[in-house]
């Protein structure tokens, strides 16, 4: 067992020292200050030797018992290299729950997935997926998505929920800033799933429009001003040559990516 104290202002450090002095199973990791999940994941899965991981919140609203459910499904002949315990009757806010849900099926959408709760903390995975995925930021809620997207197996398993009982809830009244920093990362996901291997062929679409779209506005208004018509001060010709400078600045940053 790895606990990993995400710089905690109580005595959770002193009781994990004592665990781990008690019991050579046990192991306590300490970060000098709260630096979020992905990095206590990252602090966890470098002390961690085994070939499959599994990955627990602190605040017991998952129950341990489940654990040989999903141990069992990774052991199938199937062979999935994720499973992911899939939350029963959720004991959330509903703030919460229906943010979860919006979320759950954009990702599903944009990674191709089909998991009804992809920000599950109750997952079991191989090494493999640990050393192959970036985690980093808020990336550490897409773990399932990232891990289909390096071509990974994965699938749930339903598990009870429970009310929280200790600490408190980083998400929030609203859940609009986890909503917004989900949005991002979605963004990420979007872009590594389809360009990481082709950057240009996204900016260079987009950097294309723009030039063509501005070199028509731009021949309309040289046409225009054959004819003896006035051009110096329509916004229009503004709009041509700034779609092209745009376009033209797109496309450079796609050769630059690739």
């Amino acid at each position: 067992l790895i606990f990993v104290d995400d710089g905690s202002t109580d005595d959770t450090w002193r009781v994990l020292s004592e665990l781990a002095a008690q019991d050579p199973r046990v192991a306590a990791v300490r970060l000098r200050k709260n630096s979020g999940k992905a990095l206590a994941y990252r602090a966890g899965f470098s002390v961690a030797q085994g070939d499959v991981f599994a990955t627990l919140d602190g605040d017991l609203q998952d129950d341990p018992v489940e654990l040989p459910k999903l141990l069992d499904r990774l052991a199938m002949n199937d062979a999935p290299d994720v499973v992911v315990g899939w939350k029963q009757n959720r004991q959330d806010p509903m703030v919460k729950v229906w943010s979860s849900r919006v979320f759950n099926w954009m990702l599903d959408c944009v990674s191709g997935t089909t998991l009804h709760d992809q920000n599950s903390g109750f997952r079991v995975l191989r090494r493999a997926i640990v050393d192959t995925i970036p985690l980093r930021g808020d990336l550490y809620r897409m773990i399932p998505a990232l891990a289909a997207m390096y071509g990974f197996r994965v699938v749930e398993v339903p598990v009870r929920h429970r009310a929280r009982s200790f600490g408190e809830s980083k998400y929030g009244r609203t859940g609009l800033r986890r909503i917004l920093h989900g949005g991002f990362d979605l963004m990420t996901i979007a872009f590594l799933l389809r360009f990481r291997n082709r950057p240009l062929h996204f900016f260079a679409s987009i950097g294309g429009a723009l030039v063509v779209l501005g070199g028509c506005i731009n021949v309309y208004l040289t046409i225009l001003w054959l004819d003896g018509q006035s051009i110096g001060t329509r916004p229009l010709l503004a709009l041509g040559i700034l779609a092209m400078i745009v376009g033209v600045q797109l496309v450079s940053t796609g050769f630059l990516a690739d």
